[in-house]
């Protein structure tokens, strides 16, 4: 097996977003700015990179950049697609298969409403759909439903309440408050929260994450070379996927995401426990699809998520820092928003997040959602200190 805690590194990150939704640029033209401006983060060129990510076309994209990657990935497993090619690229990186890979998302979906064609953000990938087949023609309503049923289970089986979700989406927008590229800055209560419109039964619009322009990219090199670069490295101490289900009628379990086994062999391979972690970069996709990675990754017993975020415990001065950027919640969510995940986790241990910094950050845990609770991917990040 080849050894991959510490052996690789993120050394540059870049993201983009607006408090209005939207972006005056799209398609690969916004790609390309994205992976030019995590080089220029990095201190790295463009003639350095010998390995590319991208969720729909690694080879249209490299095409695209003019160059000829060694590794190549085209990994589509919706929103932790960016956590998979993490995973994918510390490997490749230690077996010596490549040394400088990028990877890179880009989506407009807010301001394609007032553009002709598609984008690449759309959250089922190409090919069959069973969903359409088998689910769709009952009146589940996308992508709200199947994530409605998870949390009417979670409700039936642990008592968890409406109120406890919705401290989940109040402690996020406080994080958000503190981004000013944030979509959504104003505070919410809990009253708030569920005030606003039922958009399948019991989530409400706020418990829902936001429709938004957004792109990001990264860069990943050898911890050796990392040493060298511009800014101090973020190391891939651990990672690791599982996925149990394509259509939310096939779940195991609506309450156990399989975050329950990559979160904990991710977590092994980089010797941590949850005690360890500082700064949690949990998919926020809808309020329960934070509150089971809470208890999927260990830092509560199944079925205490409720008890565990009532009281703020997730949001600014909590025990628990989560989704520091302000999430798909409030921050920006343009469709797969598992680059964005990376990007904070990066900068908080770079200590360059400003007045949402959570001060003395070593181990970062970037936790990835796909599809509908379907593919789960956890990569732990550690500075020199952690490493």
């Amino acid at each position: 097996m080849i050894p991959l805690r510490g052996a690789a590194a993120l050394v540059g990150v870049a993201d983009d977003a607006s408090p209005t939704g939207e972006l005056d640029r799209h398609g690969r033209a916004l790609e390309a700015e994205m992976v030019r401006l995590a080089l220029d983060d990095a201190g790295l060129a463009l003639a350095d990179v010998d390995g590319v990510c991208h969720a729909q076309s690694s080879m249209a994209f490299a095409e695209y950049l003019g160059i000829h990657p060694r590794f190549t990935d085209s990994t589509n497993t919706g929103g932790s697609s960016y956590e998979v090619h993490v995973e994918h690229a510390a490997a490749a990186i230690a077996a010596g298969l490549c040394e400088v890979v990028v990877g890179v998302y880009a989506s407009t979906p807010r301001s394609d409403r007032r553009r002709a064609g598609g984008q690449q953000g759309r959250w089922m990938p190409p090919g069959p759909n069973p969903q359409a087949e088998w689910e769709w023609p009952y009146g589940i309503r996308m992508p709200m439903g199947p994530y409605a049923l998870a949390a009417s289970r979670h409700m039936a089986q642990y008592g968890t309440t409406p109120e406890q979700l919705a401290q989940i989406a109040v402690s996020t927008r406080q994080w958000a408050a503190m981004n000013p590229k944030a979509r959504y800055r104003d505070p919410i209560t809990v009253d708030d929260v569920l005030a606003s419109p039922v958009q399948s039964s019991p989530l409400h619009l706020l418990d829902c994450c936001l429709v938004t322009d957004g792109a990001g990219a990264f860069v990943m090199t050898s911890a050796e070379r990392a040493r060298d670069l511009r800014k101090p490295p973020a190391y891939v101490l651990g990672a690791a996927t599982c996925h149990d289900h394509l259509m939310i009628t096939q779940m195991p379990d609506l309450t156990v995401t399989p975050g329950a086994v990559s979160g904990p062999s991710a977590f092994k391979m980089a010797g941590i426990t949850p005690d360890d972690v500082d700064v949690l970069m949990g998919y926020d996709s809808f309020t329960i699809t934070a509150l089971l990675h809470l208890e999927d990754l260990g830092f509560c017993a199944k079925g205490e998520g409720g008890a565990f975020v009532e009281d703020g415990r997730t949001g600014p001065g909590g025990s628990l820092p989560m989704n520091t950027n302000g999430g798909g919640l409030s921050y920006t969510h343009p469709g797969m928003y598992g680059m964005f995940l990376l990007v904070e986790a990066v900068r908080q241990l770079r200590g360059e997040c400003g007045d949402r910094q959570v001060h003395g950050a070593d181990i970062a845990v970037a936790h990835g959602s796909g599809m509908v609770l379907s593919c789960m991917s956890t990569v732990v990040l550690g500075t020199e200190a952690a490493r």
